[in-house]
């Protein structure tokens, strides 16, 4: 393929390895739940995707096209993974038989038991 190998190359290629991934994890999760899902994973992959493209942009190729394009879009990425773990934090595990409720519930979906209000 004629590809002149080199340290930045290989971050590059792990960007375009890492966005790839994430493509085949989330067409999986909704295939197998059949509706739309983005699995966690998926912006894990994302995250890495983006800083290698742009380590590779910065420093490599210093072209300033990829360097815009990838400048940014780890924001997004980021602010998904603090929801998912806020909506982790907010379910509540009920007293009587363990088992996690979502959030806002009022009771066990298990055992009926009067959850605790949410603290503020």
């Amino acid at each position: 393929m004629g590809i002149m190998w080199s340290t930045w190359k290989v971050v590059g290629w792990i960007g375009n390895l890492a966005f790839f991934t994430r493509f085949i994890i989330q067409w999986r999760a909704s295939e197998n739940r059949k509706q739309v899902v983005v699995p966690l994973s998926f912006w894990w992959f994302s995250l890495l995707g983006s800083f290698c493209m742009l380590s590779y942009a910065l420093f490599k190729t210093k072209d300033s096209v990829i360097i815009f394009a990838n400048l940014f879009n780890w924001i997004p990425y980021i602010r998904n993974l603090v929801i998912h773990r806020r909506h982790l934090a907010a379910h509540m595990e009920c007293k009587t038989c363990l088992n996690v409720n979502p959030p806002g519930a009022r009771f066990c979906a298990e055992c009926g038991k009067g959850l605790p209000l949410p603290r503020n």
